[in-house]
């Protein structure tokens, strides 16, 4: 399998219910990792899927968008019992929180030939698909770089303790590492966040971000935390906010010759904040304009670029 990115991990359905009205739930494709696919889609970049989804109308509905979005559906991704679903309750902030229906697995004998490799929330946790993708990451990284996004979802996931323990294999094994301040208070509670960072970066990762809600993203390049400036939107929801900061991310280091492979990582290794800075700004804008609409609706390029015209706030 050789593209430009690889996405792993669950598709599914969120059935978003709008707060106070329960009447207008709407159904929109979802999952973490297929969020993040077809924002770097949107965002010009060959992207692939591997994934696990059932022969059912809601299937078809994930293939229909990957088909209409340019993300190829990975032979063997259909083929589950039915097509897994998360239940999204909007609160009176916009925040979501979530209820899942998830059976996940990856078919066996999956190989990356090259690009970069991109995993996390349910798929890298639930078995016994999360092994799996475990033990694909560790074959990948000899040709391609990684990313990872732990996605917590306490009411699925299990025990903290062992999803903490799986988390961190994860980290280990990644060139670029996001995650929410959602995450940190589940998995490390009482923590300060920079020290979380730095744990992390110690596992491996070059670049460690962490995403605060409408406050400033903290990120860890070289030892050192910098920071770019949050963007101020009318917020719909919040629903696959992170999943467009993190393609945003990608997309800017991919861009800038950062990610792809061992030669990239290495220059990632040797880049300094000024190289990364212009991801992080893509991911910020990027997770502003999703803000701004209903459910997961990544931006596209050209999105992007106008609505830098239309506010100095936002940078394509």
């Amino acid at each position: 399998m050789s593209a430009e990115v690889t996405a792993v991990g669950e598709a599914l359905i969120d059935i978003v219910i709008p707060f106070g009205h329960p009447e207008s739930a709407a159904e929109h494709v979802g999952g973490s990792p297929t969020n993040v696919a077809i924002g770097l889609a949107r965002l010009g970049h060959a992207t692939q899927m591997v994934t696990h989804i059932g022969r059912d109308a809601r299937g078809e509905m994930i293939a229909q968008l990957m088909s209409d979005n340019g993300v190829t559906l990975s032979p063997g991704s259909v083929g589950a019992e039915r097509t897994s679903t998360g239940t999204a309750q909007i609160d009176a902030d916009g925040v979501a929180t979530y209820d899942f229906d998830v059976t996940w697995d990856i078919e066996p004998g999956i190989a990356i030939a090259s690009g970069h490799l991109h995993t996390g929330s349910i798929g890298a946790i639930v078995d016994p698909g999360g092994a799996k993708v475990l033990d694909l990451v560790r074959t990948a990284r000899a040709v391609s770089t990684v990313s990872y996004d732990p996605n917590s979802r306490p009411s699925l996931m299990g025990a903290v303790d062992e999803v903490r323990a799986k988390t961190e294999a994860f980290v280990a094994e990644s060139d670029i590492v996001k995650a929410s301040d959602q995450d940190w208070a589940w998995l490390y509670p009482g923590t300060d966040p920079r020290a979380v960072l730095q744990a992390w970066a110690a596992l491996g990762p070059l670049v460690v971000a962490l995403t605060r809600g409408p406050d400033d993203p903290l990120i860890l390049v070289a030892g050192t935390v910098h920071s770019v400036p949050a963007r101020r939107v009318d917020v719909v929801d919040t629903v696959g906010a992170g999943d467009s900061f993190m393609s945003g991310m990608i997309s800017g280091l991919l861009d800038a010759g950062l990610l792809g492979d061992a030669a990239a990582r290495e220059r990632l290794r040797q880049a300094s904040w000024a190289d990364i800075r212009p991801a992080i700004e893509r991911a910020v804008d990027a997770a502003a304009i999703t803000c701004s609409r209903e459910g997961s609706n990544p931006p596209t390029r050209a999105e992007l670029a106008a609505s830098a015209d239309s506010d100095p706030g936002l940078r394509p």
